[in-house]
């Protein structure tokens, strides 16, 4: 029997089975050829996506404490009310409220002296009272804040640093999720959890009270990240180089706003000059470091908006678990300052239990939403996920974590349910096969889905495959919220041959699902 036998050429296509492929370029031109019937039928089977019985709510029991602030005005009359009463009224008053906030499980007294000297900072106070008197005077500027009484969602999930007393097969995660409370203003909070070896979760309890972190000003700061950002914010050289080339590097906030008012010329006119200060003043506030209490645990943390640039919200933080080349872990986190009308780019990076610096990312290619940091260095570099123009996905790479100038496109929108824009769901997880990058998609009506691609593990730059259908997709019971159909990720975790997803559901709630990891590469490779 001949090659050409026909018999023969029959037996070799019930052993590899083939079928025609028609696809349909962007150019609307056809090309048919042959495609594998078992990878077909593969695709066409759907992945086993499995949704846990767990739903993360709005909870307004949750709560802090924060200056309340009515402008100096009010200030005053309030402070001077407070010095008309007598002694045993202000013992009396204050006595009373220590009472009725004792749900709080904080140190009321410190909380209010704080307010106190805040408020003293911003209004001239009489002779100095006594004690007592300044306690009711930082109650009147105090108010209870339920961060969490409107929406809890857009979760990150990553493996807890500490995996010490679990069970065999099992694993701790830490993760974050943004929490809106009144006047929908969004700040970062924390849970823990463990993930069994069959890929079910358990919450760990929620501490017993939540304190915003305290805010240490980061006191110096570098002069080439200062020309970039400002550079991006649309100050020329011809207006930055007078200014800079008068100051130490790194230098002062406090420095470069004194030269700031010396260079203005009797020319120029005094709002261009406040509106360069206030820039100057906006970038500075953004760099910060915050400590939480003593023996604080992570889930009583709130990363609640300090700085200006964040001031209407902290969104949407990607968490990972950072291990550099010396093997020493840590925990970075991405996410965007919101003042309004600005977003801009933050990177919280946490060495040790208690303490936290919050950092600017500069450079040409740190802009638009969403930037995800690889949980390692790949060929020596850092290197992030980005949509750095609004519509496509890049992989960014930098020598310095926190400047980045180089970004590569990986991937466009190329199905129906990604038409309007793509972009990355967290950080990429390190497979065998490659990175694996979960994605969302935006099409019609703004509705929302998860997808995934897969990345060359040792260049990430090179796309190995995507889902041609959405992984994750919003259910009837999903589409009701803030902002309806729409599922939402900020990273997902590998455990047990488990691919874990937690997502926001339509921007009131988050939700987990699980994918088998095999099933998902083999769509993917």
């Amino acid at each position: 029997m001949t090659a050409h036998d026909p018999a023969r050429r029959a037996e070799r296509m019930d052993e590899n089975p083939v079928a025609l492929v028609v696809m349909v370029n962007r150019g609307g031109i056809i090309s048919v050829g042959q495609g594998n019937r078992k990878d077909q039928a593969l695709d066409a089977e759907p992945l086993a996506v499995r949704r846990l019985p767990i739903r993360l709510s709005a909870d307004p029991s949750l709560t802090i404490t924060r200056l309340f602030w009515a402008g100096p005005e009010r200030a005053r009359k309030v402070i001077d009310r407070v010095m008309t009463l007598d002694e045993d009224e202000v013992a009396r008053l204050l006595a009373t409220t220590m009472q009725d906030f004792d749900h709080l499980h904080i140190d009321l007294e410190d909380i209010f002296l704080e307010h106190y000297e805040q408020a003293s900072q911003r209004v001239q106070m009489p002779t100095p009272p006594t004690v007592k008197r300044m306690l009711l005077i930082g109650a009147y500027f105090t108010l209870e804040y339920a961060f969490a009484s409107s929406a809890l969602f857009n979760p990150s999930m990553t493996p807890a640093i500490d995996q010490e007393d679990l069970e065999p097969g099992s694993m701790r995660f830490a993760m974050s999720m943004r929490a809106v409370g009144e006047g929908h203003l969004s700040s970062v909070v924390f849970r823990r959890g463990v993930i069994n070896r069959h890929g079910d979760i358990t919450m760990d309890p929620t501490g017993l009270f939540h304190e915003p972190s305290r805010r240490v000003r980061n006191g110096q700061f570098s002069k080439a990240k200062f020309r970039i950002r400002l550079a991006q914010m649309g100050m020329c050289d011809a207006t930055l180089d007078p200014i800079l080339e008068k100051l130490d590097d790194p230098f002062r906030l406090q420095d470069l706003l004194h030269i700031v008012d010396r260079v203005q010329t009797q020319a120029e006119a005094a709002s261009a000059h406040d509106l360069e200060k206030h820039g100057f003043e906006w970038l500075g506030s953004c760099d910060y470091d915050i400590e939480s209490a003593a023996g604080a645990d992570i889930t009583e943390l709130v990363l609640f908006p300090i700085s200006e640039a964040e001031s209407r919200g902290m969104e949407d933080m990607r968490l990972v678990r950072f291990v550099d080349d010396d093997g020493s872990a840590r925990y970075y986190g991405t996410y965007t300052a919101f003042n309004g009308h600005e977003t801009l780019p933050q990177l919280i990076e946490m060495p040790r239990p208690g303490l936290a610096h919050v950092r600017t990312l500069g450079g040409s290619c740190a802009r638009n939403k969403g930037l995800a940091l690889f949980p390692r260095r790949v060929q020596g570099r850092y290197m992030m996920s980005g949509r750095i123009d609004g519509e496509n996905l890049y992989i960014l790479k930098s020598n310095n974590i926190l400047v980045w100038d180089e970004a590569v496109l990986v991937q466009e929108p190329q199905f129906p349910w990604e038409f309007m824009q793509i972009g990355n769901c967290g950080s990429p997880i390190e497979t065998e096969a490659g990175w694996l990058l979960l994605t969302h998609g935006v099409g019609p009506l703004r509705h929302y889905c998860i997808g995934a691609t897969l990345l060359d593990r040792e260049d990430p730059t090179k796309l190995i495959g995507r889902l041609e259908k959405p992984l994750l997709v919003p259910e009837a019971d999903e589409r009701s919220g803030y902002v309806p159909n729409v599922v939402y990720s900020c990273g997902g975790l590998v455990h047990n041959g488990i691919l874990v997803i937690p997502y926001g559901i339509s921007d009131a709630a988050t939700g987990f699902a699980t994918v088998p990891l095999d099933d998902l590469l083999a769509r993917l490779a």
